[in-house]
C-alpha cells in the first residue's frame, strides 16, 4: 500500500505527468518526457527514483520492451480518484446531444439516439440500457383497423410511454367494434400494474367466458394480442463497437473477439451495468476491475439516468484504458441528465 512518503505532492504531480501523457500519445513515458512536462525542477536521476517508487507501490510498471513506464490499473485508479480535473464539454458537443435526444418523443429512438451520439461523439463504444422499472402501469389503449384482420394497438403505460404494435386478430373487426373494445378495456385495467392486466385477461378467458357477452369477449381477446410481452427481449443498445478496432491496445484479434462475444452474450455487460444502476453520479471500471477477463484491457464509464426522479437504465462509454477520462466522464454525466429530462419533458434541461 502506497505511504505518505513515497505518495508526496511531487510524486503526485509526476504520476499525474505520467498519465496523462501516456493517455494522449500511447507510448511508454520516460525521465525527460516527465522533466519537461511535469514543470517540476527535477534532475533525471531523482524523476527515476520517483518512478521506481511508485512502481514498487504498483501505480506504474515498465513494460519489458522500454525504459519508459505506463500507469497500472492502480495507477489509473490514483489518478481519476485524487488528480483528474475534468473538463467542461464544448458547446457544440452539447448542443449537438441536446438537439438529438429532442428531436423526437418515442423513447425506443431516443435510446438508440443516445448510444449512436455517445459513439460518435467520443469514438468508443456507446451503450444505453432500455428503460426499466420494477412496476409499469397501463394508462390507456386505442386500436386502429388496418387491412383485413390486422390491428394496429397504441397503448399508454406509466405517464406517457407510447408503445406501438401490430396485432393479428381471429377476424375481421370494424372501427366501431375496436373503439367498444379500448373503451371496455380502459374503464376496467386503466391504472393497474401491466402484469396484473395480462393475468386477470388471461384468468378471464380461461374461466369466466360464459358470463362475458360477446362485445366482452372479443375485447378481452383482443387485450390478449396487444398486451402480451413481445418473444424478443432487447435489454440495452450498443453502438459503435468497430470504434474499438482502431485503438492499438485492443487491435489483437484474439482479445477483440472475446471482447465481442462478450458483447453478443450480454449477461456479464448486464451485470456490470445492473450496479451501476445500484450507484450515484458517474461509475467507473478500469480493466481488471470489472471482473471480466473480457474487460481486462477496458475501461467502462457509466451514469444511470432517471425519469421522474426513479433511475429507470444506465448509459456509457466503453473504450481502452488509455481514455481521456477528463472528458469522458463529464460527458457520461450530462448524455444522462439529458436523456432523463427528454426522457420526461417536465425535467428542466440540465446546462454544459
Amino acid at each position: 500500500m502506497a505511504n505518505n512518503q513515497v505518495l508526496n505532492e511531487r510524486s503526485l504531480q509526476l504520476l499525474k505527468t505520467l498519465v496523462e501523457r501516456y493517455i494522449s500519445d500511447g507510448q511508454p513515458v520516460g525521465s525527460r518526457a516527465l522533466s519537461k512536462g511535469s514543470e517540476l525542477n527535477l534532475s533525471p536521476a531523482t524523476i527515476r527514483n520517483v518512478m521506481a517508487d511508485l512502481e514498487e507501490i504498483g501505480l506504474v510498471h515498465s513494460p519489458h520492451t522500454s525504459a519508459g513506464r505506463v500507469p497500472t490499473v492502480s495507477g489509473y485508479r490514483m489518478f481519476i480518484n485524487t488528480l483528474l480535473t475534468c473538463k467542461p464539454m464544448e458547446s457544440k458537443d452539447f448542443n449537438r446531444l441536446q438537439e438529438g435526444l429532442t428531436a423526437n418523443d418515442d423513447a425506443g429512438d431516443m435510446i438508440g439516439t443516445a448510444s449512436r451520439l455517445l459513439a460518435d461523439l467520443t469514438q468508443m463504444a456507446g451503450i444505453v440500457t432500455l428503460p426499466k422499472r420494477e412496476t409499469v402501469y397501463f394508462r390507456h389503449i386505442e386500436f386502429l383497423p388496418l387491412s383485413n384482420t390486422r390491428v394496429l394497438v397504441i397503448f399508454v403505460t406509466n405517464e406517457q410511454e407510447v408503445h406501438n404494435k401490430i396485432i393479428q386478430t381471429d377476424k375481421q373487426f370494424s372501427a366501431a367494434e375496436l373503439q367498444q373494445a379500448a373503451n371496455f378495456i380502459n374503464s376496467v385495467y386503466s391504472g393497474r400494474s401491466l402484469q396484473s392486466v395480462r393475468e386477470v385477461v388471461f384468468k378471464e378467458l380461461q374461466e369466466d367466458q360464459q358470463r362475458m357477452n360477446q362485445g366482452m369477449l372479443d375485447a378481452i381477446k383482443i387485450a390478449q394480442l396487444a398486451l402480451q410481452p413481445n418473444g424478443k427481449k432487447e435489454d440495452y443498445v450498443l453502438t459503435g463497437e468497430t470504434n474499438l478496432m482502431g485503438f492499438s491496445e485492443l487491435g489483437n484479434r484474439d482479445y477483440l473477439k472475446k471482447l465481442f462475444e462478450a458483447f453478443s452474450q450480454k449477461q456479464s455487460v448486464l451485470h456490470l451495468l445492473d450496479k451501476c444502476m445500484k450507484a450515484e453520479g458517474v461509475q467507473i471500471f478500469i480493466g481488471e476491475e470489472s471482473g471480466y477477463q473480457a474487460f481486462e484491457q477496458c475501461s467502462l464509464v457509466t451514469s444511470a439516468y432517471s425519469v421522474s426522479d426513479e433511475v429507470v437504465g444506465v448509459l456509457g462509454v466503453i473504450g481502452p484504458t488509455r481514455m481521456a477520462y477528463e472528458k469522458i466522464i463529464p460527458f457520461v454525466d450530462i448524455t444522462a441528465k439529458l436523456l432523463g429530462a427528454a426522457l420526461n419533458p417536465k425535467t428542466a434541461t440540465p446546462s454544459s
